[in-house]
Order: C-alpha cells, then sequence, then structure tokens
C-alpha cells in the first residue's frame, strides 16, 4: 500500500468516527497519527481495517579487523578504549578504515552541519519536529552524538557520512509518532550501507517498534540506547527491539555507569561517561556529557567500519560481527540478566 492510499483510508476513517490526521506512514509502518477522543479512538480501533490504536508516547534523548591506521593520544578516552582490550589505556586509537562508503543516519535533536569536526560531510535528510529549523541543532545532544559516529577527531568512523533525521526538539522531547515518521523516511531513502543512531527512549510502544522492526528488515542497521534508568531495558522502546542493537553505557574503569538501564534485550557495553565531543553552539564547540546516548554512537561508529569492510551485510551480520568481537566478562555490576560484552573495534 502506497503513502497516498494510507493517507487516504486515514481520511476515511476520521471522517467516519472523527478526530483529525496529523500525518501517515507508507514505509516502515502503514498508519497514521492523530488527534482524537477515548471514544473515538475505541471507535477506530474496532474498525474492520485497522489492526489497532495506541497512544502516542513522549520520548527523550538517552543524555573485527586488524587496525592500520592510529590516531595518538585521541581527545576521547572512549576511542582510546574500543580498540584494545584491557586497561590502562595506551593513548591512540587504530582503525582500519575510516568508512567513506557508510551513511549514519542520526535520529535526534538535528545537526550543526558547519561544525569543523564533519569537513562537509553532514547533511540534513528529514525534519519530524516541524518548528521551521530544518533539522538544525538547537540542543546540541545531535552534534555530540554525530561527533562520537563520525568527527574527524572525536569520530569511531572519521569519513561516515552524516545525515541527521530530527525528531527531539530544542529541550530533547519528542513523541514516538516522531520518531515512525523518522524510520518511515529512512527505509524510504536510505543510502546503504547504512547504519542508524538513535540514542532515545522512552515507554513501550509497539507502533515505533513496529516501525523500527520494519526498517531494519529493509537492510538497515540500528543502534540504540537503552536508558538511563538504571531498570530493565526489555520495558522500553526502542530498547526491547531484539534486531536492534541495544547499547549501555561503561565508564572509564570498566563498571556499569549506575544510571544505564541493563537487561537481557541490551547487546553491549560501550564508553558512555564523561565523552567529549562536538557540540552544536559554534562550529567548534565541544562539550563533555554523560549516558548510553553518549554510548551508542561507538557501536554506531563500529559498525560503521564494519559495513565499510562489508556493505552487503544484514543488520544481523553486523549484530552478530559487533557482539562476537566484543571483549567478554569486563564490565564490573553488568546488571541482572545482562550480556556481559564490552565494545572493541581491534584486530587482537
Amino acid at each position: 500500500m502506497q503513502a497516498a492510499a494510507v493517507r487516504s483510508d486515514a481520511v476515511r476513517l476520521t471522517r467516519a468516527y472523527g478526530g483529525s490526521v496529523q500525518r501517515s506512514y507508507g514505509t516502515a509502518l502503514k498508519g497514521y497519527a492523530g488527534r482524537m477522543t477515548p471514544g473515538q479512538a475505541a471507535a477506530i480501533a474496532a474498525d474492520p481495517s485497522v489492526a489497532y490504536v495506541e497512544k502516542d508516547t513522549e520520548v527523550q534523548a538517552s543524555t573485527g579487523v586488524h587496525a592500520n591506521t592510529e590516531q595518538p593520544n585521541p581527545p576521547s578516552w572512549g576511542l582510546d578504549r574500543i580498540d584494545q582490550r584491557d586497561l590502562p589505556l595506551d593513548s591512540s586509537y587504530s582503525y582500519s578504515t575510516t568508512a567513506g562508503n557508510v551513511t549514519a543516519y542520526l535520529v535526534d535533536t538535528g545537526l550543526r552541519t558547519t561544525h569543523t569536526q564533519f569537513g562537509g560531510r553532514a547533511s540534513i535528510g528529514a525534519d519530524e519536529v516541524g518548528d521551521g529549523r530544518n533539522g538544525q541543532d538547537c540542543a546540541g545532544h545531535g552534534t555530540h552524538v554525530a561527533g562520537t559516529v563520525g568527527g574527524k577527531d572525536y569520530g569511531v568512523a572519521k569519513a561516515v557520512k552524516l545525515v541527521a533525521v530530527r525528531v527531539l526538539n530544542c529541550n530533547g522531547r519528542g513523541s514516538a509518532s516522531s520518531i515512525i515518521a523518522a524510520a518511515d523516511w529512512i527505509t524510504a531513502h536510505a543510502a546503504k550501507p547504512a547504519v542508524v543512531n538513535m540514542s532515545i527512549n522512552g515507554p513501550a510502544n509497539s507502533s515505533e517498534d513496529a516501525a523500527i522492526r520494519k526498517s531494519i528488515a529493509s537492510g538497515v542497521t540500528w543502534v540504540v540506547s537503552s536508558g538511563n534508568d538504571d531498570r530493565d531495558a526489555c520495558g522500553n522502546s526502542p530498547g526491547r527491539i531484539g534486531e536492534a542493537l541495544v547499547v549501555n553505557n561503561a565508564t572509564s574503569s570498566d563498571a556499569r555507569r549506575s544510571d544505564s538501564n541493563y537487561g537481557s534485550c541490551t547487546d553491549l557495553f560501550a564508553p558512555g561517561t564523561s565523552i567529549k565531543s562536538a557540540w552544536n553552539s559554534g562550529d567548534t564547540a565541544t562539550n563533555t556529557i554523560s549516558g548510553t546516548s553518549m554510548a551508542a554512537p561507538h557501536v554506531t561508529g563500529a559498525a560503521a567500519l564494519w559495513l565499510a569492510a562489508h556493505p552487503t551485510a544484514t543488520p544481523a551480520d553486523v549484530q552478530n560481527a559487533l557482539t562476537g568481537a566484543a571483549t567478554k566478562s569486563k564490565v564490573k555490576d553488568a546488571g541482572s540478566g545482562t550480556p556481559n560484552r564490552l565494545l572493541f573495534t581491534g584486530g587482537s
């Protein structure tokens, strides 16, 4: 069913039962978001053409190859950590590729595309917030995440193409319906090989999960943060999506940060505490912040490195490669049921 047909059905349903259509989806999810009373929602849910009706939810920012290139004294300890098995840090970051043939999509607060860390590789794909900012970052979170994925100094994959898909406002808040719209856009427009970073979490939402799963099934790898609530990520969206790479926050002493989520639905730990990266306040601005939001982009960058060497790999291939290469049983207090795997991008 094409987008126009979905829109037509949405209009038909609102005419029959009431409410209004705000946006419709035709790629990652066949459905629409709108405003309606509980009674109208119940009536629409009872229509035989409707699978289910779900309340929109608020989301927020979650604040294996031998190397032949080396970055001495990397400005972020996270880079220093991911290419070696054990502490202490060795004051270098080694990598086998810069992933110039890979595109990373950043579902976040937008992006300061002119930042010197990005060297003309950053662009705006879509803006689902609707406040007229056209993808430009007014919060900083998205620019910081992008810097860790692919900044020339702070990035894991130093030549990856960076595309912002803005879903969070200037306060780092958004909705599940905006994320569904982002997944819909990415699924329709992704330049592969492609990886998505989504450093956002919120309450469990079946529609959001379905859209992301459909995007993954289309061949796009998704990396998501587990959240910062010190609880089982299996109760969150998108943390409960088994097909996505779900990332927890590790400290510089190889321990789970006390507020990081955990659980059997998660895949990896990565550096996420006191991470320095680009910021939105100027073209050379930086900031040092913490959260699973900062851990996930290390994994996104690692996925880009692996996709650069394996451009036809499926999301399952990427997930298996990164979890298989990870350093095992290294993270202290990993949390009940949590796979104890620390991101590793090196070859030894």
